[in-house]
């Protein structure tokens, strides 16, 4: 048991040290954070609303593997700053969202 015990102190004191750092923030990465374009209100509430649809879809095992897609596209789209782009695949994973919780309310086929 000592045996065992000894490495694992050794490993958790190495890995609890490498994470001490100094807590500051190198200005390069503050002046990146500030120049990365934005996309615009109208996409990001897009992006933010096509993200819950998709999240209430999953929870209601209704999710489509197209709306998952779309939602996909939609964020990089968002990431490259394509406000167009994410507005449009936004919408489309809503509604795909939308349309996976409505199929539950279907007859089951026989």
């Amino acid at each position: 048991m000592r045996n065992k015990l000894i490495p694992l102190t050794i490993l958790c004191g190495l890995l609890l040290g490498g994470c001490q750092g100094s807590g500051a923030v190198k200005p390069e990465a503050m002046a990146s954070e500030a120049t990365k374009p934005a996309i615009s209100e109208e996409a990001r509430q897009a992006l933010a609303k096509a993200e819950a649809d998709i999240d209430e879809a999953r929870a209601r095992n209704a999710l489509w593997t197209t709306a998952e897609s779309a939602l996909k596209k939609a964020q990089e789209a968002a990431a490259k700053a394509d406000s167009a782009a994410t507005l449009k695949h936004s919408k489309t994973a809503s509604e795909l969202a939308r349309l996976g919780i409505a199929q539950l309310n279907y007859p089951l086929a026989k």
